[in-house]
């Protein structure tokens, strides 16, 4: 099976006045709903209050490092599912209950993680 990468960039929820707690209850449900058809590894969102560091192949630790994840923040959930297909369904319901559109990304595989 093929692990995804489900994901949304923080301040793209567009959540209407007085409808958070069901945006969140909906979207607990679809995690809920992962875990029960077995196909939830991992989720959450990124804290951004804490400001990321970079270890360095010596040890060495200092500020962020990679431009390219400046805007690594939102949420992020991991599934692991037969197909893409099944991906973008998983991916869907996460959109609707968050009311903001998702990315999905497959990893590669690796048979040693």
């Amino acid at each position: 099976m093929t692990k995804y990468l489900i994901s949304f960039p923080s301040g793209v929820m567009d959540v209407p006045d007085g409808e958070w707690d069901q945006v969140v209850e909906e979207s607990h449900q679809v995690v809920r709903d992962m875990k029960a058809a077995g196909v939830y590894v991992f989720g959450g969102g990124i804290n951004e209050d804490v400001q990321p560091v970079a270890v360095a192949a010596d040890g060495t630790v200092d500020g962020p490092r990679y431009s390219a994840f400046d805007r690594l923040d939102g949420g992020h959930t991991i599934i692991e599912v037969p197909t893409r297909a099944e991906a973008v369904e998983w991916a869907r319901r996460v959109a609707a209950a968050c009311r903001c559109p998702q990315e999905v990304r497959e990893f590669m595989y690796d048979p040693e993680s």
